[in-house]
């Protein structure tokens, strides 16, 4: 398998916060004060929503780079919502200040729902857990 990323989280406290490494770059992870924790960064959920939301922003500015198109000041709602049943689903809203037509709209629609953090999502990711040193 090709590898795409890797993310180290090591726990630093209080409560709930972590620290995390990928591509280079320093995050935090942490829960809300009504959750536990300190607020000391997004909450998991959050992470998870700002990688589908950035994912989603590049690969519509790829598209339009492509296309010749002025897509302006682009930006990406997202809501997490669970029901009653445990149902998960992600809400996603596109805004733009450029002058696009219903066309370009469809197609800037179609292409968020192929991202490949979309496809992720939707298709689920096998995860396995394992001791370290147990290679």
């Amino acid at each position: 398998m090709k590898r795409i990323a890797t993310a180290t989280v090591v726990r630093v406290g209080p409560n709930y916060a972590q620290d995390i490494r990928t591509g280079g770059f320093d995050l935090a992870s942490d829960e809300p004060f009504g959750g536990g924790g300190q607020n000391a960064g997004p909450a998991p959920y959050g992470l998870l929503l700002a990688g589908l939301g950035s994912c989603t922003a590049i690969t519509i500015k790829m598209y339009a780079d492509r296309k010749g198109w002025d897509i302006g000041r682009l930006e990406i709602v997202l809501t997490l919502e669970n029901d009653a049943e445990g149902n998960t689903s992600i809400h996603r809203t596109l805004r733009s200040d450029a002058p696009l037509t219903a066309e370009q709209w469809d197609k800037l629609i179609a292409i968020a729902g192929k991202t490949p953090v979309t496809k992720t999502l939707i298709a689920g990711a096998a995860i396995t857990t394992r001791r370290a040193g147990d290679d």
